[in-house]
């Protein structure tokens, strides 16, 4: 169980932080990058279920997916604030292949149901649809920045940590990467593609598009 007595802390007025395994990290630490990138991605799924509470273009199916990814970005980013250790004093809280395997049934379950796409999507349509465009980007620049910390630090194991913090966990960076993928599906879902009143709008590229015309040159 997590208690926050109180909010503020103070300890971090002067730029570092505290990981999981209460090692000092710099706030610029790719690491603390990485994780705080996947705080953001979550707060941007949140204002998606939030705007569809008006709009009501999620099914109940979708949106009980989306709730139970908003609880395993929490998972991601306590995993990736825990350096990979070997023999750790506690079981630490990773990512699991199962949560990714989920991730892939869902891509199928409900991309299944959509046409299949001749062209790349312009992000927009619906509020809801939007917003999960944004989400699906914020994914991206999380699994980036994830990358950036396990190429620094590894993704294996690390017995001696006082010589380097421990490694990255590789699964967690896995589970970005096929969310971002389900954020694209949900995206098309929730913008109706496929169906009569879609505001699935297609890439045309520019030698489709009207050519410029001269007009207001001189």
């Amino acid at each position: 169980m997590v208690i926050l007595s109180k909010i503020y802390t103070r300890t971090g007025d002067h730029g570092s932080t505290r990981l999981v395994d209460n090692s000092v990290a710099a706030k610029s630490d790719l690491r603390v990058e990485a994780y705080g990138l996947v705080d953001q991605a979550n707060a941007s799924i949140g204002l998606a279920i939030a705007l569809d509470t008006t709009t009501k273009v999620l099914s109940p199916e979708v949106r009980k997916a989306l709730g139970i990814v908003q609880n395993e970005l929490f998972d991601v980013g306590a995993d990736l604030a825990n350096p990979l250790v070997a023999s750790p004093e506690w079981e630490p809280l990773r990512t699991v292949q199962e949560s990714v395997d989920r991730l892939e049934r869902w891509c199928d379950e409900f991309g299944d149901k959509l046409p299949i796409l001749r062209s790349f999507i312009l992000p927009g349509g619906n509020p809801v649809g939007a917003q999960l465009h944004v989400c699906r980007t914020a994914i991206r620049t999380a699994e980036r920045a994830a990358w950036r910390a396990a190429e620094a630090y590894g993704t294996e194991t690390l017995n001696n940590t006082e010589i380097m913090p421990g490694g990255v966990n590789e699964l967690a960076i896995t589970y970005l990467n096929r969310l971002s993928d389900l954020l694209f599906v949900l995206s098309r879902t929730a913008n109706k593609a496929g169906e009569d009143s879609s505001d699935e709008v297609l890439w045309v590229p520019g030698g489709e598009r009207n050519p410029r015309t001269d007009e207001g040159k001189e």
